[in-house]
């Protein structure tokens, strides 16, 4: 594998673990940092949905016990069968959206510039909702939603569809929206994760399969393992940090990404290709 290469898969797995749960875009971190590391052919866009399945596997780790309580629950139990039909029904709006648009999608707005606008317009959405609109809490845990919740949850996820967005931050601030508390809004997002990002990895995989020979093996497992990695330390760190801390901060941070992209696109000072 060529060397250089294998630094880029490994930057953009640190890149895509860091930013896949947090409410500020991996997508859009993606595509801007694969258009700085000169990585954004097709093959690289392919690459950048195949490794979120190395984020989503730290999902799966962390909330093992779970996941297992659930499966082995299916056949009997209320309570795992009406969390499973919750996944189902949050994973349905995006899924037949993104088949629907996925194409006009990839063709418009997976661009530096619309990325970067994407970025500040959700950035004062999360103040809107944390600063001035405080919604009253009526769902204190992910196990008291109700499909109705989960529905909802669902279409603020289509949002994400546009790169940029962030689903993290569309599924979160969704949530809290649709009176969800702040931990079962974040959990109900990682949970979300895993049927959404596995379907988007399989498919994208499938559709462009052409693309790929033996030799991407090692490309992909590395940035899948360090996407793994960087995704479980910072869902440890993030399932801290709301327990005393709101999404204000990474509002600001998103508003000040989004305006330096559009600063430098604009004055010249980065050659943002894909922009």
């Amino acid at each position: 594998m060529d060397l250089a290469l294998f630094v880029k898969a490994l930057i953009l797995g640190v890149v895509e673990g860091l930013t896949e749960f947090l409410p500020i875009s991996s997508t859009g971190h993606l595509i801007l940092a694969g258009d700085l590391l000169g990585f954004s052919d097709e093959k690289a866009k392919v690459f950048e949905i195949v490794i979120q399945t190395g984020a989503m596997l730290a999902i799966v780790w962390e909330y093992r016990l779970k996941f297992w309580r659930v499966v082995a629950g299916l056949a009997s139990d209320r309570g795992s069968q009406r969390f499973a039909l919750n996944l189902l029904v949050a994973f349905m709006p995006a899924a037949v959206l993104g088949l629907a648009f996925s194409k006009l999608i990839k063709a418009h707005l997976f661009h530096a510039v619309p990325v970067a606008l994407a970025f500040i317009v959700g950035g004062f959405i999360i103040l809107w909702v944390e600063r001035s609109l405080r919604p009253r809490v009526r769902v204190e845990r992910v196990d008291e939603m109700s499909w109705r919740d989960a529905l909802k949850i669902g279409f603020a996820q289509a949002f994400a569809l546009i790169p940029g967005t962030s689903r993290s931050g569309a599924t979160i601030i969704g949530g809290m929206l649709f009176g969800l508390s702040r931990r079962a809004a974040t959990e109900f997002s990682f949970f979300l994760a895993v049927p959404t990002l596995v379907a988007a990895g399989a498919y994208d995989f499938w559709k462009n399969r052409a693309l790929f020979n033996a030799s991407d093996v090692g490309l992909f497992a590395a940035g899948s393992v360090t996407a793994f990695v960087s995704a479980f330390l910072c869902v440890r760190w993030l399932l801290r940090y709301i327990a005393t801390h709101d999404f204000t901060p990474f509002a600001w941070y998103r508003i000040a990404f989004g305006a330096a992209v559009l600063v430098t696109a604009y004055s010249g000072l980065v050659n943002w290709s894909a922009g």
